[in-house]
């Protein structure tokens, strides 16, 4: 499985692959849209659970109530 700071800041359409069948069954952040900003939709967080997503933007200084948790599915 490639490191979370491999993954961290970029988009999914920007992983091989490989890396996304390896990162199959993960969970991942994005940053909410609002009418305020429109995120980019890059991965911020990156765990085998929402909650260990949580702890990774908390580590990072992120307030959690700001993103979306998503599991990730195989590439097809």
């Amino acid at each position: 499985m490639p490191a979370p700071d491999a993954v961290i800041g970029r988009h999914l359409d920007q992983l091989s692959l490989e890396q996304r069948r390896a990162l199959a069954g993960q969970w991942v952040a994005y940053e909410v849209y609002s009418i305020e900003r429109t995120p980019l939709r890059r991965i911020e967080a990156l765990g085998p659970s929402v909650s260990d997503c949580i702890s990774v933007l908390k580590r990072r200084g992120l307030d959690p109530y700001l993103y979306e948790f998503t599991p990730l599915r195989p590439p097809y």
